[in-house]
């Protein structure tokens, strides 16, 4: 493990939060429950039947983990504070009392009702199950309409790039083509993550394939409109762009395309124009500078929740846990 998911343990270990994990008849989701318990790393709130949990893991400790059985406990109050929020959408008692009875809705419930302070799925849910109740209940934080997402990336801690070789690159994994407001809405919320997690200082760079008006066209005013969106939003934020690659990393090149920026040639956050860019981008630093790359991290929501690969280990769960907990103490 690298020495952040190390800082990132320590520093959920303090805040002591409680999350909630939607699938927890699943081995790898109640492996990762009792190493996390057994870390200290936060409190953890099982989803799902204690017998098919003690079947599936008999070995596993979960002494001082709660669990938590959908199919027996009373729903009626989460149900009820469903229809309260989606009435106005159309959503009636009974659908209401019926999507209660689903893990990803309860989990999300637990958060909105203050039982949990964040939720962790995806280990053997699609991506859209999982966001969805997120989008209808916990919605988006304040002065954000966009949830995206983000990968830390992890060079050599003697990296000449990033800040000790930290890296943070937005939008990889959720948003197709973002507009300009949406582009502002990820470079927001990827400096939070940045400084939340990766306990950076964020220099925030919006990627293009022109510096500074090197190039004229929709794509590039569409950079320059995010830039006024975040600077009117957010004026304390250290973010330029347009830039090309070259001049947000290289310091000799940024002299050259952009003197007198304060984030070409030293930024640690790359917002990518649209997703292709973005998943293209993180999977060339990882493999041909043998980048680790961490995520994709949710980000964007009033509430921490995060997505899993369905291929991902029990020790990317307790990673996972342990940055949604990190992800509290962004200000909302």
């Amino acid at each position: 493990m690298n020495d952040l998911l190390n800082s990132v343990r320590e520093k959920a270990k303090a805040l002591k939060k409680t999350i909630v994990l939607a699938e927890g008849e699943e081995p790898r989701i109640i492996t990762a429950a009792a190493k996390v318990n057994a870390e200290g790393i936060a409190k953890v709130v099982l989803l799902g039947d204690p017998d098919v949990i003690k079947e599936k893991c008999p070995a596993v400790d979960l002494n001082g983990i709660k669990v938590i059985n959908i199919k027996t406990v009373d729903v009626k109050p989460y149900a009820e504070l469903l229809y309260e929020l989606r009435k106005a959408k159309g959503l009636d008692m009974e659908t209401a009392t019926k999507l209660a009875h689903n893990p990803l809705y309860f989990g999300v419930l637990m958060v909105k009702r203050g039982e949990a302070d964040g939720m962790v799925a995806g280990s053997v849910n699609a991506t859209g199950d999982v966001l969805r109740p997120a989008l209808q209940i916990i919605k988006t934080a304040p002065g954000i309409k966009t949830v995206s997402s983000c990968f830390i990336m992890c060079l050599d801690t003697n990296s000449k790039y990033g800040q000790n070789g930290i890296m943070v690159f937005g939008d990889c994994a959720v948003n197709p083509n973002p507009d300009a407001n949406q582009l502002a809405d990820i470079a927001m919320a990827s400096a939070d993550t940045a400084a939340a997690i990766a306990g950076i200082t964020p220099r925030v760079a919006l990627l293009s394939y022109s510096t500074k008006g090197s190039a004229k066209g929709e794509l590039v005013d569409k950079i320059a409109t995010a830039l006024g969106i975040v600077k009117q939003a957010r004026p304390e934020l250290q973010i330029d762009g347009e830039l090309q690659a070259d001049a947000a990393l290289v310091p000799t090149v940024a002299d050259l395309k952009a003197p007198g920026s304060t984030v070409a040639g030293k930024a640690n956050v790359l917002i990518f124009p649209d997703l292709q860019a973005g998943n293209i981008g993180y999977k060339l630093v990882q493999r041909l500078a043998g980048a680790e790359a961490i995520g994709p991290i949710c980000q964007g929501f009033n509430m921490p929740v995060n997505d899993l690969s369905r291929g991902c280990s029990s020790e990317d769960v307790v990673n996972v846990v342990a940055m949604t907990a990190l992800q509290c103490t962004i200000a909302k």
